[in-house]
């Protein structure tokens, strides 16, 4: 089974560019750990909403895992709007 992982949150626009930073490092992580390579949107209209995702997931419950880490080494949440989560959605590839 392959998988595709979609994580979308809202940033505090004011930490943008330090946001944007932190996700390279995260992507980078990621790569390192997974093989999986990171890629990251932002919301046409509303620039604050961004969307990482990692296509073609082997790996399920280790990719979880590595990312939960590395977000957490990284404290992505510091770019968050406050009182805003991290959302995650995993779809199986049929």
């Amino acid at each position: 089974m392959v998988y595709s992982f979609y994580i979308y949150y809202r940033i505090d626009p004011a930490k943008a560019a330090d946001c944007e930073r932190r996700i390279r490092e995260l992507f980078a992580a990621m790569h390192k750990a997974t093989g999986v390579f990171g890629q990251l949107m932002k919301k046409r209209g509303e620039s604050n909403l961004w969307m990482e995702i990692y296509l073609n997931v082997a790996d399920d419950t280790k990719f979880e895992w590595e990312l939960a880490e590395a977000a957490d080494r990284l404290n992505i949440t510091e770019f968050l709007l406050p009182g805003t989560p991290r959302h995650m959605e995993c779809f199986e590839h049929p």
